[in-house]
């Protein structure tokens, strides 16, 4: 049980929340968007996406490493800069992120 808590504690240090977004989380980018590793999976030609359904996402290109994810559920921390994150609101379907890792 105790385990189970500080698992708990510890998954919720590493979220941040999103503008606009009440009590949601999201993984937080480890690196700055402004540095040219940060976009190595190609999310700054994708952020139009930002605001719009996730069914707009289309489905990957061959060879992309892609996830599709809503802003709440639970997903690897790993990161891997050349891996595309779509996170959608998980009640709207609406996309509120687009980012690397």
């Amino acid at each position: 049980m105790k385990l189970l808590l500080l698992t708990g504690v510890l998954l919720t240090a590493c979220t941040q929340t999103v503008p606009g977004a009440k009590d949601e989380k999201v993984p937080m980018p480890k690196e700055a968007s402004g540095s040219p590793a940060a976009d190595a999976c190609g999310a700054r030609q994708l952020q139009r996406l930002v605001g719009r359904n996730r069914s707009e996402a289309g489905p990957a290109a061959p060879g992309q490493n892609r996830r599709i994810a809503c802003s709440t559920c639970p997903v690897t921390m790993d990161y891997n800069p050349e891996r595309l994150n779509i996170f959608y609101n998980e009640r709207t379907g609406i996309i509120e992120m687009v980012s690397c890792g």
